[in-house]
């Protein structure tokens, strides 16, 4: 019974407060404290020791976590001065040890130590012949020190009772999903899964607008005949409650209406963390902004309802980036920007971009191309853009945006040259931080050369689209949906403009298969079409293509398109791409990601399959830096034509979608 009462108290320990070892290793970021370093030399001053653990059967993970328990492991570069402070350390660490091995659900599990050969008790007997022993070996050898382990079975967490602390009667299950009180019949009694179990069943109250939702108790009782562990918590789910007030504080230099703009939260309709957490994402779209902190406020209101604090800080005003990417079959690239992240003080982003690089040539992507047979540095070889864009948030504290852009590119590809620049200005509304609509003019004026001859052209048109963004990150999504739809209409106003109306959307989406987003599927699917204008007049830098690092891997870029009996690419009036991934970490940097993409363009205003579709396989490796990931991609197109690389490489960042 006393000995019941002993572990019950060891695993209360465990429940309220993590181990002093996590702790430790929480902050051993190059692995000082767990490494293996030999102890220092025999000394006289000193009683240098080497540390062991036995009987674990080889489970790394158990012994290492009685490693971080123990002082003796993490103090073995300090050696003692004296056989008694030695003795005093491992009879200190037996505890420790014991309360760690009940806290991992080894309820029977039983600990001695040796220190010289001489065995020590947990009451302490046999240290002062332990300390006698360890001086016999100063200033010869490093003192062994083993800790005896016997784990004995591993307990399992059996029965899950949950009380309401207003009624102290079982709590209504409904409040809980059906997984919260099913029990695998291994499911381990250790106290970090308890643990986990309290947390998520105060988020799932949370979740039901209960903000104030807490554990009040948790009673583990050990039933060492059933080596097994049931657990009573009694939880207080507090007054169910709404969203209050939004209160900000911490950027003075942007101004309220400007952030409130981006908050979506209404009084009084049902408090969410989920709705807190949207919260952050959408004010942190504010690019003026730095960090964005949402969270509850100290007390209901007399409404009942729960005040909302948003706390923002400033970035820096200015912003300056250089990335690049590079292709055996598309050339390299870089790209530098310049950003001013609050030109007036209204939380306006004004933001310039330049990039530049080799066009890909005809004998770059061949069959016996390498990764090194880039294009030829050449004035006439030189392709790249100049790009403005201007964003003025909440106009007039509403919920639309003035979008302003300019752009000029020079474009080379092995099938058409192009030079064209243009401009856009339109207003987007924002419906919530993951759908909005805009709608604009832009003006756009260039000259192509292709297979059709040199063409002058301008464009007149009125660009409307509608985005949709459920994605949890910009640059390595695990979850959610993104869609991007897009109509422009162009009018033939002058003697060289050309009508028609082009349309093209694109939808992607990504599933974690696990709760830590190791392994995730990513799937894109994007589909374009041009009516009203024929293949000739249509300028080649709008017409379709399909292949690159971005749309059909394996494939040059803007390689795959309808011939018209030319033996090249010239261009479709519509396309159709799919591509699906399999995103997994190797380790928390590291991952690989094996990929299919088909992909064509066609020459009629719909796909109609008459080109045929083409397909590429290929494995990517993922390093995931604080930037992003980096990205390279080796692909090989299937069913390969002559003339056609038997594999493309790229290297980036970002994933390709």
């Amino acid at each position: 019974m006393k000995r019941a009462s002993l572990v019950s108290v060891a695993v209360m320990a465990a429940l309220i407060t993590p181990s002093l070892g996590g702790q430790a290793r929480a902050f051993d970021f190059f692995g000082l404290l767990g490494s293996e370093e030999e102890p220092p030399p025999p000394s006289p001053d000193a009683l240098p020791y080497k540390i062991e653990f036995s009987g674990l059967d080889d489970d790394a993970n158990l012994a290492q976590r009685l490693k971080d328990a123990s002082n003796s492991w993490r103090l073995r570069l300090q050696p003692p001065v004296g056989g008694v402070a030695l003795a005093q350390r491992v009879v200190a660490d037996l505890p420790r040890i014991g309360e760690a091995l009940w806290g991992d659900g080894y309820f029977d599990a039983q600990v001695k130590a040796e220190v010289a050969g001489v065995e020590i008790f947990p009451d302490g007997r046999g240290a002062d012949a332990a300390a006698r022993a360890a001086e016999q070996m100063r200033d010869k050898t490093p003192v062994p020190v083993v800790f005896k382990v016997e784990p004995g079975p591993l307990f399992h967490l059996r029965n899950v009772v949950v009380y309401d602390a207003r009624r102290m009667t079982p709590i209504d299950p409904a409040l809980f999903s059906k997984k919260t009180f099913e029990r695998g019949p291994d499911e381990p009694a250790r106290a970090a899964r308890v643990r986990a179990l309290e947390a998520d069943l105060v988020d799932q109250l949370r979740a039901q607008s209960y903000p104030l939702a807490k554990i009040v108790k948790t009673a583990p009782v050990i039933l060492h005949r059933d080596q097994a562990m049931d657990v009573a918590i009694t939880v207080d789910p507090g007054p169910r409650a709404g969203i209050g007030e939004v209160k900000l504080s911490g950027s003075p230099g942007v101004p309220d209406d400007v952030i409130r703009s981006f908050i979506y939260l209404e009084e009084g309709e049902d408090y969410s963390p989920r709705k807190l957490a949207d919260t952050r994402k959408s004010v942190a779209r504010i690019e003026a902004l730095g960090s964005v902190k949402v969270e509850d406020g100290p007390a209901l209101d007399s409404n009942g309802n729960m005040p909302i604090l948003v706390t923002t800080s400033e970035r820096k005003q200015h912003a300056v980036g250089v990335t690049g990417q590079i292709s055996n079959i598309d050339g390299p690239g870089l790209r530098a920007y310049w950003m001013d992240r609050n030109v007036f003080g209204g939380g306006e982003r004004l933001r310039f971009d330049v990039q530049g690089g080799l066009a890909a040539t005809a004998t770059s992507g061949s069959a016996a191309g390498s990764f090194f047979s880039l294009p030829r540095f050449d004035s006439s070889n030189l392709i790249g853009s100049a790009k403005m864009s201007f964003v003025k948030p909440a106009l007039e504290g509403s919920r639309n945006d003035l979008l302003v852009d300019a752009y000029a590119v020079r474009e080379k590809t092995p099938y058409y040259w192009a030079n064209y620049g243009g401009a856009s200005t339109g207003i987007r509304h924002r419906f919530s931080d993951a759908a909005s609509i805009q709608a604009g003019v832009e003006i756009e004026a260039g000259h192509t050369f292709d297979a059709f001859g040199p063409h002058n052209y301008t464009l007149l048109g009125v660009p409307v689209s509608a985005n949709y963004d459920s994605t949890d990150d910009l640059l390595a999504p695990t979850k959610g949906v993104r869609a991007v739809a897009t109509v422009e209409p162009y009018f033939k106003t002058l003697h060289d403009s050309v009508g028609m109306v082009q349309s093209q959307g694109q939808v992607s989406t990504y599933y974690a298969l696990d709760d830590d987003a190791w392994y995730i599927l990513a799937g894109r699917a994007k589909i374009g079409s041009i009516v009203g204008a024929s293949i000739a007049d249509i300028p080649a830098s709008h017409r379709f293509f399909a292949g690159g690092g971005g749309s059909v891997r394996g494939y040059q870029y803007r390689s795959l398109a309808p011939q018209y009996g030319m033996g090249f690419a010239v261009g479709g009036r519509s396309l159709l791409e799919g591509s699906a991934e399999a995103r997994i970490k190797i380790t928390k940097e590291i991952g690989i990601v094996p990929f299919f993409d088909t992909g064509m363009a066609f020459a009629s205003s719909f796909p109609n399959f008459q080109s045929p579709m083409r397909y590429a396989a290929g494995l990517g490796l993922r390093y995931y830096s604080g930037i992003g990931p980096i990205r390279l991609d080796l692909a090989t197109p299937i069913a390969r034509k002559p003339g056609e690389s038997a594999y493309a490489l790229f290297i980036g960042i970002g994933e390709a979608f």
